[in-house]
Formats: C-alpha cells, structure tokens, sequence
C-alpha cells in the first residue's frame, strides 16, 4: 500500500532559469535542479531508451550498495567473539566462586550497544552533509576514515578501548544505511524502489555467507603474529577502504549523472515525475521538515523499524556465540550462520520481486514474514539444547526473515514521502529507530540465564514482533484512507506534473 503524494514547494510556482549547454541547466541557486532541467510539464520518454537508462543506474549503483552495506554487516558480525575477541579482551568475565563457574557477557553486550550509540551521535552531522553537500565527496571521505577505523580494531589491547573503537565506528558507519535510503529514493521511482531497496540491503544476507565462511578459513590459522580474529578487521577494512574510492564517483542526483548522457538525464527524472516523490535537492526545506514532524506514517514507520530490528542487535553480536551452545564447536557455529544468510538474502530479494511486480502487497508480506521470525524465536527457547542439538538450530535459520521484515519497512517508509529534506527526515528517523532496536536487543541477553534458554531475550523478541504486525496493520489503514483522499482532489494532469 503507497500513499500517492503531492508535495508543492512554496517556491514551486516561480520560473526558473534554463540556460542550456552541453545538456546541463544553469539554475538560481533557490530553485530545484530537476525543475530546471526538464521544466513544469511531462514530457513523453521512449520505453526502450527508458530501460536503457534504467539498467544503466542499476549496474553503477546497485553491485557497490550491496558490498557496502554488506560491510556495514560484516565488520561487526559475532564471529570474532568466536575466534578470540571475547578472551582477548576480557568481554567475557568466568565467575570460578559458583558452582557451576558462571559466565558474564555484560562488557560484550555493551561492546555491542555502544557501537549503536555511535551511529545516533552521527546522525545529525551525516544527515545535515549527505544533504547540503556534495553526495559523492561526503561519502567516499567518510568511508575511507570508516574503513581505517574499522583496520584500527586489530590495535585494541582492551575492552575500554574496543568500547571508544566501536563508538567511532560506529559514528562514521551512520551515513551509509541513510545515505543508502535517500539514494534509492532520489534515483527510483516507487514501482522500482522495492526491488532496489531489497538488493542493497541483502548484503547482510549475502555477508552473513561470504563472512562465515572468511571467518572460518582465519579460524584454521594456526601460526603467525596476530590473532585470528585481528586479520578480520584488517582484511574488512581494507575493503572498506576500496569500496570508500567508489563512493566519490556517485553524482548527486540524476540532474548531474555523469555515466548518463544529456537526453538519458532527461529520461531519468522525468521517470521520477510519475512518481510524485521529488529529486534530491541541497536546500534544506523547514516546511518538510515540519511536515515529517507531523505524519503519523513517520512514527508508525519508526516504531515498526525499532521493535524489528532489536533482534538483529542479538544476533550479529551474539549469533554464532548462541548457537555454540546448542552442542557445536566454534568454527561449527559459524558455518551453521550460512542457512541463516541464505534465508534472509532469498527472501528479501523474493519480498522485493513480488512488491515490484503485484501492487499493494508490501505490507502483507511484511506481517507474512514476521510468522517464522516468531516461530523460530519460540523452537529456540522451548526446544531442548543437547549436544548437537537440531532443532533449535533449524529455529535460529529461520529467524533469518526478519531481513525481508526490514527491508520492507524500508520499502514501505522511503516510498510513501516526498521532497527531498523529508526523504532526508524519514530516512533519519528509521535509522534512529534501527540504532535503538540494535542498543536494545544485546541488553536483553542475560548469560546468568543460559541454563533456562535466556527467557528475557526470546519473550522481549516475540513482544517486539507483536508490535511490528500491529503497527503494520495501522500503517496500511492510515495509507488506504490516505489514498482515498487524495484520489478525491481530483487534480489534473498539468498540476501533477506542475508538483511533481
């Protein structure tokens, strides 16, 4: 369900200057660059040139968003824990006065949750550049200095260090899930946003695989003068750093796509007219912004993002470490993260398919996808945890569909605002809700609990994916009756365009 928008800058109406040459528009530096380029009113494309471009924009952005968010993935995945992190660093505290010893993971959870707290610190400051100024440059300077932070984990001696490490990571790492949202807003119609969305964000499914089984091979390291789990973070940096020279290639909107000829550029906004969402624009708009403030599709967006991604705070800090106590060794534990990459990358692409191709749908799959998360969460806690135990196995692989969950309300937020500070707005606002989901989740994990199946954290889990499918429900009245009204203004087709 999308609500189908019209949104009128004040300054909308004004002519603008559109002095052409070599294709590109010069504009007064107060009115929009799209407007500029193709003018108030539509202009027929060519299907084929339109596929043309399209494909165009899918082979540059698409492959390097789904690296880059799989890093996002990779350099803070559990998997290290396993190979030495947690007794290198003292995150794990053995209490030897109990019968049986106990053991403390608080200092890892809170290893965990910090990172989290980094990424809220950058919010404004990533936000307030990603709009203001050039996309490119903003971007590959700050993964460039994400991915020598990232390589600086291999120094940390400590935990308090590992604490201040993951704080900045953490804090730098925040432009890429926003970043990553407005792009695909600015540069893709809504029909086309759902797949797009489900492609990049699958890198945490396909990284969920690639780091397994990269960890795995560091875990057969036996010699050498670091640690096994330091020639991770070197290695996941220094591809960082890579994936960061790419970022400075991205232009700022379609208007100054330098990969697309003059007429493409053309064709590539005057696709996003149809869609009544805006292109991406650096003036920031105070009236957007007011307007974000007071749409219930905003916080209904946040609260659902919030109570689904609090799970994966507890699985990509805690993942691999939970399933070693179903009976498996620890470079078992991580090769038993592989069903749970494959199901969390198919079904977000699935989800993303099937939201291109049938209209409406987003939501019902949405809530469809949050059963088995449910289902898995329950055989995990309530199954027996022998030696080499399957079933709660079988319930930690499922619980891999809270990717598509994710990535639909993703979709769903991004696709159903307009303008560009207001993309910025709810992009902002479901990052803020993924930070407090990811802080929460970690929290829930009692290791003095362990010989009860830790109850606070699959109880906390199954609350909070009660609260997704309720607020998803909300959500598609609110954009039913939204669609109703609108429908009924009955504008025509020169204001559409005109607003558009």
């Amino acid at each position: 369900m999308d609500a189908r928008q019209v949104q009128v800058d004040e300054k909308g109406e004004a002519s603008v200057a559109r002095d052409v040459e070599y294709g590109v528009h010069h504009i007064s530096p107060d009115k929009d660059a799209a407007a500029a380029l193709v003018g108030e009113h539509a202009h027929a494309i060519d299907p084929v040139l339109e596929a043309r471009v399209v494909r165009k924009i899918d082979l540059f952005l698409i492959p390097a968003m789904l690296v880059g968010y799989g890093l996002v993935y990779y350099d803070k995945a559990g998997s290290a824990t396993l190979l030495g992190l947690s007794k290198d660093l003292a995150l794990s505290v053995t209490d030897n006065s109990t019968r049986p010893p106990t053991v403390d993971t608080t200092r890892l959870s809170w290893a965990t949750s910090i990172f989290y707290f980094g990424m809220l610190a950058g919010l404004y400051p990533m936000t307030f550049a990603l709009q203001r100024f050039n996309l490119g440059r903003i971007l590959g300077g700050v993964v460039i200095v994400w991915g020598a932070i990232c390589m600086s984990t291999a120094g940390v001696t400590n935990f308090r260090g590992l604490y201040a490490q993951r704080f900045f990571l953490g804090f730098v790492e925040s432009i890429i899930p926003t970043g990553f949202m407005c792009i695909i807003s600015g540069w893709y119609t809504q029909k086309d946003q759902a797949i797009r969305q489900a492609w990049w964000f699958s890198g945490t499914g396909w990284f969920t695989i690639i780091g397994s089984g990269i960890s795995y091979g560091f875990g057969e390291i036996s010699s050498g003068s670091l640690k096994r789990w330091q020639y991770l973070y070197l290695l996941a940096g220094s591809l960082t750093i890579i994936f960061g020279m790419w970022c400075f290639a991205v232009p700022n909107s379609p208007v100054s796509a330098w990969f697309l000829s003059p007429e493409q550029r053309i064709v590539a906004v005057e696709r996003l007219r149809k869609g009544q969402t805006g292109v991406r624009c650096q003036t920031i708009k105070g009236s957007q912004i007011r307007e974000a403030f007071f749409d219930v599709k905003v916080w209904l967006i946040a609260l659902m993002m919030c109570s689904a991604y609090t799970i994966n705070g507890a699985v990509s800090g805690f993942g691999p470490l939970i399933v070693s106590t179903f009976g498996w060794t620890p470079l078992d534990s991580i090769l038993l993260q592989f069903p749970l990459g494959g199901i969390t990358t198919i079904f977000i692409l699935v989800c993303g398919y099937l939201s291109a191709r049938i209209p409406n749908i987003r939501i019902i799959l949405l809530v469809l996808c949050c059963l088995p998360v449910i289902a898995g969460m329950a055989m995990i806690w309530k199954s027996t945890w022998s030696y080499h135990a399957a079933a709660p196995v079988v319930g930690y692989s499922i619980i891999g569909f809270f990717g598509p969950v994710v990535s639909l309300i993703i979709t769903v937020g991004m696709a159903n605002v307009a303008g560009a500070t207001k993309k910025s707005v709810m992009a902002g606002t479901i990052f803020v809700a993924y930070c407090v989901g990811n802080i929460i989740g970690p929290q829930l994990i009692k290791s003095k609990t362990k010989a009860q199946h830790y109850p606070a954290l699959w109880t906390g889990l199954i609350i909070c994916y009660c609260i997704t499918i309720a607020s998803s429900i909300t959500l598609y009245f609110v954009l039913k009756r939204e669609n109703t009204r609108r429908d009924a203004l009955q504008l025509s087709e020169e204001d559409r365009d005109r607003h558009a």
